[in-house]
């Protein structure tokens, strides 16, 4: 089995965004040689999360006024009396930090609606990692 690994790093402009990296993870997979495995994007930071979903600006605006809604930030969350982005912890728990995708015939498989994004929930943020690695063969 191959692994190749890479680093990609983004920045955001707003408290909330969705920052699409599709094109860098399908980079990475024509990088990696591999043919046929597993591609896992991960972003290792507490307030921010990795999903899949159209590129459309209708549904990126909706989607991130569901989440506001779902967890509202001007709740009296106990966490915002530390840093007042307790909302930014728990839409990040429950989205999670990571996607997997199948690559097959050295390519991304992913749904013909389906991109990827880092979702910035507690920015903006000059800086925030993405690690993407490719497994297989």
């Amino acid at each position: 089995m191959v692994v190749y690994q890479k680093q990609i790093y983004v920045s955001s402009s707003k408290r909330k965004e969705l920052i699409d990296i599709t094109s860098y993870v399908e980079q990475a997979v024509e990088e990696s040689g591999i043919e046929r495995g597993i591609c896992h994007v991960f972003v290792p930071h507490a307030t921010a999360a990795i999903i899949a979903n159209e590129h459309e600006s209708g549904l990126m605006n909706d989607i991130l006024k569901a989440l506001e809604d779902l967890v509202p930030p001007n709740k009296p969350w106990r966490h915002n009396l530390i840093d007042n982005n307790a909302d930014a912890h728990i839409l990040a728990s429950i989205i999670g930090p990571s996607r997997s995708f199948p690559v097959e015939g050295g390519r991304l498989v992913r749904g013909m609606w389906q991109n990827i994004f880092v979702v910035e929930l507690d920015g903006p943020r000059t800086t925030r990692k993405v690690i993407i690695t490719v497994m297989g063969e």
